[in-house]
C-alpha cells in the first residue's frame, strides 16, 4: 500500500477546528460537566491563570492528535484522503483508543457515567471534525 502523505496545513487547521469544537462542546455542557465532576463553576474560575497551562497542553495534544490522524488517513493510500474516509478513520480511532481509554480510566476512578459520556462525546466530535477537515483539504 502506498502512503498518500500529510498536508501539514490541514493538520494545523484540523487541530484548531478540533480544539474549537471541544471548547464549544464543554461550553454547551458546562453545567452537566461540572456536576459530573462534582465541582462548581467558581472552583474552576477561581483557578485564574492556572488554566493557561491546561489550554496550552490541550492545543498541543490537539495538534499531535491531528498529525497521527493525518498519518492514519494517509496510510489509506493515494486518492483515499477524502472527507468520508477522514470521518470514518476518526470514528474508528476514537472507538478503538479514545473511548476505551476514557471508559477504563473513568471506571477505575469511579467517575460518574455522565462524565464518561460528556468526555467521550467531546473526543468523538474532535476526531470527526479533524478527520473531515483533513479529508476535505487532502494531501
Amino acid at each position: 500500500m502506498a502512503f498518500a502523505g500529510i498536508n501539514y496545513l490541514a493538520v494545523v487547521v484540523s487541530a484548531l477546528a478540533g480544539f474549537l469544537f471541544a471548547a464549544l462542546w464543554y461550553g454547551a455542557f458546562r453545567r452537566a460537566w461540572l456536576n459530573a465532576m462534582g465541582r462548581t463553576g467558581s472552583e474552576v474560575t477561581s483557578r485564574g491563570m492556572r488554566l493557561v497551562v491546561p489550554v496550552i497542553i490541550a492545543v498541543a495534544c490537539s495538534l499531535i492528535m491531528a498529525i497521527v490522524l493525518a498519518g492514519a488517513i494517509g496510510h489509506l493510500g493515494p486518492g483515499q484522503v477524502t472527507i468520508r474516509n477522514g470521518v470514518i478513520s476518526g470514528a474508528f480511532l476514537w472507538f478503538g483508543f479514545v473511548f476505551t481509554t476514557i471508559a477504563t480510566n473513568h471506571a477505575f476512578q469511579a467517575a460518574r457515567p455522565s462524565l464518561t459520556l460528556i468526555d467521550c462525546g467531546a473526543w468523538l466530535g474532535v476526531l470527526l471534525v479533524q478527520g473531515a477537515v483533513i479529508g476535505w483539504m487532502g494531501v
